[in-house]
């Protein structure tokens, strides 16, 4: 099978968005540029870890770099829903992240998970072998404005526990650090 690359050097769009009530979402990565629209499924703790690292590589740029300008805090989030149709292409097993110096922009690699040992690409790797891939290149601004808008959605599902930091759903659950008890939210 032939492998795809969704490659968007100029997005229009592109946000972490899911689809469903919480404690049933599913996370999407959502690319746009013009009508052409790649959105890829993957796990809340890899949103979660995206907007981290994102983050922690704006940082990194910031302090080597003199002459990027990147801002400390994201100018504007982009809250709006999911673009639709929302179709699939492959669920994320692996990502990528770089900065490009020449250009000044984050690169993001979303790689499909793949049943064979292949390995992960490089970033920028184009070889016909390799699972399908989604990138992206963002501007400082713009990725700062990605990385909060993740972190709203991974918060936007139920409250963890006190105890145990697992998910409360609206009916409590049972919680190990109450050695089995049913704790109430």
């Amino acid at each position: 099978m032939t492998r795809q690359v969704f490659d968007y050097r100029t997005p229009d769009r592109f946000v972490a968005g899911t689809v469903g009530m919480p404690g049933e979402r599913t996370f999407f990565l959502q690319a746009r540029q013009g009508s052409a629209i790649t959105s890829v499924a993957l796990e809340k703790t890899q949103v979660a870890a995206l907007a981290e690292r994102v983050d922690q590589l704006l940082d990194e740029a910031t302090e080597r770099s003199a002459d990027a300008v990147i801002p400390e805090a994201a100018p504007a989030t982009d809250s709006e829903a999911l673009d639709v149709p929302i179709v699939e292409e492959f669920r994320v097993g692996a990502m990528a992240l770089g900065w490009d110096e020449a250009n000044l922009r984050v690169v993001i690699e979303a790689h499909a998970v793949s049943e064979e040992e292949a390995e992960i690409p490089d970033i920028g790797d184009d070889d016909d072998a390799g699972p399908d891939t989604l990138r992206v290149w963002l501007d400082a601004a713009y990725a700062r404005g990605f990385a909060e808008r993740a972190r709203q959605v991974v918060s936007a599902g139920r409250p963890p526990c006190p105890f145990c930091s697992q998910p409360l759903d609206p009916s409590g659950h049972i919680c190990p650090r109450a050695n089995g008890y049913r704790r109430r939210s």
